[in-house]
């Protein structure tokens, strides 16, 4: 096994409990699936969201609806930059994989313009 940094993002379609629950649990749907990883493989997440979103923690999202009450999640804002993509959820996940596997960063909705080469 080796580890990994995975990154990934997805967009909101509001500032609301219901629409930044959705979208970490599509996001992180999506990097499990994709990524084939099992409770044991994750180390941590660090979720940053930009300063448009403040309903609610994506971390608190991610360990209800996952059950991760042992991984090292953390919500943080992210840097305020000008024409920055709004209502974002970016996420850094420290992962182990396995040695000849190629680790796959969802980008998703308005968020994929983020990084169009993944």
């Amino acid at each position: 096994m080796k580890l990994q940094a995975l990154r990934g993002a997805i967009t909101c379609l509001d500032n609301s409990v219901e629409e930044i629950e959705k979208a970490v649990v599509e996001l992180i749907s999506n990097l499990i699936t994709r990524n084939k990883l099992k409770k044991s493989q994750i180390i941590s997440i660090t979720f940053s969201v930009t300063k448009d979103l403040d309903a609610c923690f994506p971390a608190s999202t991610a360990r209800k609806h996952f059950g991760w009450e042992e991984i090292a999640l953390l919500d943080c804002q992210q840097m305020n930059v000008k024409k920055d993509l709004e209502k974002c959820i970016r996420i850094l996940a420290h992962v182990w994989l396995e040695d000849n596997q190629s680790p796959i960063h969802p980008y998703l909705g308005k968020a994929n313009s983020l990084r169009p080469d993944r």
